[in-house]
């Protein structure tokens, strides 16, 4: 009983959370991230009353089912973006820049943390500063994509901007996948051509092998069903069986046919929105039955947030750092392929501080970090939060200041200020008469 509880008070905690974070126009992913602060073991599990929000770390382990269904649907949600006539207008400009800044992420944050695992050989591990290196390429497209919808943004950058986030998050897949690999190697004791090189490859090529399989499968099936009801039923049950099958790992020889449950899951989305008449209706239905699935996910994700690992200030350290060299990686990054491409000027001005905010897809990587490292691996989520959190905060805004400097976010005008300004007046005087 007291685990319902538990799990009824996170979710109207992240609801809640997100009628103070509205009035700051932040996104709701934040909300739900300070929500599990709030109830996880650091402030109100500390009353000790189990149902009362989370009393410890091993009650939100609990919940990794939760979880990792979420990162299924999450990758899904992914997937079902890359629709082949959005494909078509994504032009060689986005897909250079799309793979430029993510990668420089990557080069920029594992550089300096190796620098520091030299520097600093008993907080920096070397699986770690790979990890976090990988996990640095993802980029938030729903808090860029929240700015641009509320602001009505239109222009150079916007259009670039888009495409870019729509393609970040499947290169962020591809490289922690190979980093996974990589990892798995040295610490398994196997430094060889099968650990870092034909293993991650073989795990890219199988998850996307088998989430297309899955694509095709789900696609051909959901005609049977005339039934939105049945359809719905039939979609949440297929990306669960995805995922569970994702977490399969079959030794053959020396070398090991794994997954990335991510990346599998993406596939399939990719292949089901292609290949099915219905899927955008689908997807918008979808959307609307796991939202309490993503507000779980997100405040778990930041229940399991632990303080005591700030108060080396080391580790502090570490995290600023992180953050400061993966927002220099996404800058850079963008703004050289940028003119390489010859983009607009506001393009390669503005177009790399749009890319700052992190959140949904780097939460799933840093779970899946902790559960190959254990330990270390706890740090790693932790720090992933603590950025999360510091660029949610910011990234938005800093959005925002971009868009307008470029002039895709354009000042309301005059009449339409006084527009408005009439519409509120009257709202009060009703109400004054009633």
């Amino acid at each position: 009983m007291a685990l319902f509880i538990s799990i009824a008070i996170a979710m109207f905690a992240g609801v809640m959370m997100t009628r103070v974070t509205k009035l700051f126009n932040m996104p709701d992913v934040t909300a739900y991230l300070i929500a599990g602060i709030l109830i996880g073991p650091c402030f109100l599990g500390r009353i000790g009353i189990e149902g009362l929000g989370f009393t410890s770390y091993e009650a939100i382990s609990n919940l990794d089912l939760i979880s990792s269904l979420a990162l299924g649907f999450i990758a899904f949600a992914i997937g079902t973006e890359f629709m082949l006539p959005k494909l078509r207008k994504v032009g060689k400009q986005a897909v250079i820049i799309g793979l430029s800044e993510a990668l420089t992420a990557v080069v920029f944050v594992t550089g300096i943390l190796l620098i520091l695992y030299f520097i600093l050989p008993g907080k920096v591990s070397l699986p770690m500063a790979i990890l976090m290196g990988a996990i640095a390429s993802a980029t938030a497209p729903a808090a860029t994509l929240l700015v641009v919808r509320q602001f009505k943004a239109k222009g150079a950058v916007t259009e670039i901007l888009l495409p870019v986030v729509a393609l970040d998050d499947a290169i962020a897949l591809v490289c922690f996948a190979i980093a996974s690999g990589i990892v798995k190697g040295l610490l398994g004791g196997e430094i060889d051509i099968y650990s870092i090189v034909i293993n991650p490859i073989i795990q890219i090529f199988m998850s996307l092998v088998l989430g297309a399989v899955f694509g095709f499968i789900l696609a051909g099936l959901e005609r049977w069903f005339n039934s939105n009801k049945n359809r719905m039923i039939f979609i949440v049950s297929g990306v669960m069986v995805t995922t569970a099958l994702s977490m399969l790992e079959i030794p053959v020889g020396p070398v090991k046919i794994g997954f990335s449950s991510l990346l599998v899951c993406m596939m399939l989305g990719t292949i089901f929105c292609n290949a099915c008449p219905v899927a955008e209706e689908m997807m918008e239905r979808a959307d609307k039955w796991t939202s309490p699935l993503y507000c779980l996910f997100f405040v778990l994700s930041g229940a399991s947030l632990r303080f005591d690992m700030f108060s080396d200030v080391f580790v502090v350290i570490i995290g600023v750092i992180y953050i400061v060299f993966r927002a220099l990686g996404k800058y850079v990054g963008a703004s050289v392929s940028a003119r390489l491409v010859h983009c607009r000027p506001q393009v390669n001005k503005y177009l790399g501080f749009t890319l700052f905010p992190q959140a949904g897809v780097a939460l799933g990587m840093s779970l899946t970090a902790s559960q190959i490292l254990g330990e270390t691996g706890t740090l790693v989520r932790s720090l992933t939060l603590f950025a999360v959190l510091v660029y949610e905060l910011i990234g938005p805004t800093i959005t925002k200041i971009a868009l307008t400097k470029s002039g895709d976010i354009q000042p309301k005008s005059e009449e339409v200020l006084k527009r408005r300004e009439k519409v509120l007046k009257e709202i009060q005087d009703n109400r004054s008469s009633m």
